[in-house]
């Protein structure tokens, strides 16, 4: 800096422009500041006219409470809103804007004119602003009840800023995401877009479950609604209630993602680390959920005044928020069964109501035993389905061999607990279910196998068809996870201590949940400041990189507050397990045992999908097959 540059104030213009390099980045920045306005203005009815993208014009007309002729020069000011009046309103924001800075900042950068009539006053007033000239002009005219906002010629005067617009049609697409996140939390109000006069979107007002089901599926597609399960849960001053995609229904992007506090679309990382764990055990690896969700808190307990477009939000407790998050998440997702499968779309079915372990009332995840989720015991009368006599294929695969441990060894222990899952059916096999008696199971009565590999049933919709191998993968992990859950975790001390180095941060949250640590088999004692001494392992893991592995767990507990790392890779070693345990193609199953393996997976949890996240059966009914064969035309 030369010595000569003296410190003085910006020029209105500038600081202005400045401001609005943080609020308006494109067009799409320009309607969400301008329909978030009429939403916090009581508007049931919103209109945005759009041309070029945008660029050219963008003109959003609502039916809200209008302002006051004398507050129109005000509006345009930096710095002026009729939301918060003093701290104790920021600290308990409800509206969606507060700063008073979107529409001074869009102004210095578009020709902007802004009609407005209040309600109950005989004369509309308009007032028109362009970068050029920051003095607003106020004047007469003519206008219903409620304000229309129109933005010219976007960038007009910054040609830099204009040069980094996409496309038209990219920058409609994202002018038009922007209704749809809003529509999607604001049931109760209209959205109408038009493109270049076109008519592109129509969103009338839900009032009831099933019109707001309508809508999400207008927003998300019909595709999302059919897989999608509802969720109204409340515990601990949190409520969360929306709908949560099947695992059946994942992206290959994270598009299809709209989570909401208190009304406001946010992308937090904490939101995204919770919902991420409840999936890990059934997504396909490399896919991305579906879900629209909605939490409801306490606004004096979350920081929206974060970032300068609000899109994210600070937790006070975030840990409270992340295990109630995953919690929720997890046990719905566990507990979806194939009757619910079958059951009517999440358009007509009434939000699913939970109480208990799957209303998120267990312990913090920090208390991570692995017992948190143990599926339910299944009824006495309920046959449990083993592999066939042997485990041998017809192929000749070869029969079941016990499970490796990473280096190849077999596990003596392991054996001997889980020889149970892996033993033989006992004489005769197990019964088939008598038709004709009480309502027909979900997954009906099996009527053959094909190519040994797939099992055909019939149930009251039609024909199901069943991955044997898959779905009795999933029952075995499961009762896998169950023993370990039961027995606990056996530590196994190193011959020669792993030391590694840490910073004093890291240090001290290993030495605070040494506890944890030690009920998960590690053992660890800090040797210094900055140093730890790794003692003990789990003895499943003993061929993971230790250091690595506990390194990556400080890491996760403090940024989020619980780590399930240790869990995931116990997982995966199960799952290998259950894997090698399950029955293979090629063998030829007997009706009883057919049967005996739908009922288990009518029982089991997560029991739509294998280890690795692939659907384990599906549906054809009778309109499915009539269409097949072209029956009806």
């Amino acid at each position: 800096m030369s010595e000569a540059a003296r410190i003085q104030l910006l020029t209105p213009r500038l600081a202005n422009q400045i401001a609005a390099g943080e609020v308006v980045e494109r067009p799409a920045s320009v309607a969400k500041e301008l329909l978030e306005n009429s939403l916090d203005a009581g508007a049931a009815r919103i209109d945005v006219e759009v041309e070029q993208g945008g660029i050219k014009l963008l003109r959003v007309r609502d039916d809200g409470g209008g302002i006051d002729p004398d507050d129109l020069p005000l509006a345009l000011a930096r710095h002026a809103t009729s939301k918060i009046r003093e701290l104790e309103d920021l600290e308990r924001v409800l509206s969606l804007g507060f700063r008073g800075e979107a529409l001074a900042s869009i102004s210095s950068v578009a020709r902007l004119t802004l009609t407005s009539r209040r309600r109950g006053t005989p004369q509309a007033w308009q007032v028109e602003a362009e970068g050029r000239d920051m003095q607003p002009r106020v004047q007469p005219a003519a206008h219903p009840d409620g304000t229309t906002v129109e933005v010219r010629d976007l960038f007009f005067n910054t040609p830099a800023r204009r040069k980094f617009l996409r496309a038209e049609k990219t920058e409609f697409d994202h002018l038009q995401e922007v209704i749809k996140r809003l529509a999607l939390t604001h049931f109760e109000v209209g959205f109408h877009l038009r493109h270049n006069g076109k008519g592109v979107l129509s969103l009338h007002p839900a009032a009831d479950e099933t019109s707001r089901a309508r809508r999400v599926a207008s927003v998300c597609g019909p595709a999302f609604l059919e897989q999608a399960l509802p969720i109204d849960i409340e515990r601990g001053g949190l409520r969360l209630w929306g709908w949560v995609g099947l695992p059946t229904f994942s992206r290959s992007q994270a598009d299809l993602q709209y989570f909401y506090v208190n009304g406001r679309m946010v992308r937090d990382k904490l939101v995204a680390h919770a919902v991420r764990q409840a999936y890990r055990d059934v997504l396909y690896n490399g896919r991305h959920p579906a879900f629209v969700l909605f939490l409801e808190i306490d606004p004096t307990v979350v920081d929206v005044n974060v970032h300068p477009t609000k899109h994210e939000v600070r937790f006070r407790d975030s840990r409270m928020v992340h295990d109630f998050l995953y919690g929720t998440l997890h046990r719905a997702l566990a507990d979806v069964r194939p009757e619910d499968q079958l059951a009517a779309p999440a358009s007509l079915r009434s939000e699913a109501q939970v109480g208990g372990l799957a209303a998120g009332e267990f312990a913090g995840q920090n208390e991570m035993s692995l017992a948190e989720h143990v599926p339910a015991a299944a009824p006495a009368e309920a046959p449990r389905w083993q592999p066939p006599p042997g485990g041998q294929s017809v192929g000749g695969g070869g029969g079941y061999r016990p499970p490796q441990a990473p280096g190849g060894q077999p596990q003596a222990e392991l054996q001997g607990a889980y020889r149970e899952f892996f033993a033989p059916l006992p004489a005769g096999g197990a019964q088939a279910l008598p038709q004709g008696q009480g309502d027909v199971p979900p997954l009906g009565y099996a009527l053959a196998q094909l190519k040994g590999v797939y099992i055909l049933a019939e149930n009251a919709h039609g024909l199901v068809l069943v991955d044997m191998h898959a779905a009795h993968e999933r029952i075995t992990y499961e009762r896998l996870k169950s023993a370990m859950a039961s027995e606990g975790l056996r530590g196994q001390p190193l011959l020669v201590p792993e030391s590694i180095a840490l910073s004093q941060r890291e240090a001290d949250c290993a030495e605070e949940h040494a506890e944890w640590f030690a009920r998960l088999g590690f053992e660890l004692q800090r040797l210094g400041p900055e140093t730890l001494a790794i003692r003990q392992i789990p003895a499943l893991l003993k061929q993971a990189e230790a250091s690595q592995l506990v390194r990556d767990v400080l890491s996760d507990l403090l940024e989020y507050g619980s780590s399930d790392r240790i869990q995931a890779h116990l997982n995966e070693l199960l799952a290998t397990m259950a894997c090698h345990g399950a029955v293979r193609a090629n063998r030829r199953l007997t009706v009883p045992e057919m049967n005996s393996l739908l009922r288990d997976m009518e029982q089991t949890e997560r029991s739509g999908q294998c280890n690795h996240g692939r659907p384990t059966w599906t549906q054809l009914g009778m309109d499915d097959l009539d269409k097949l064969f072209l029956r009806g035309r």
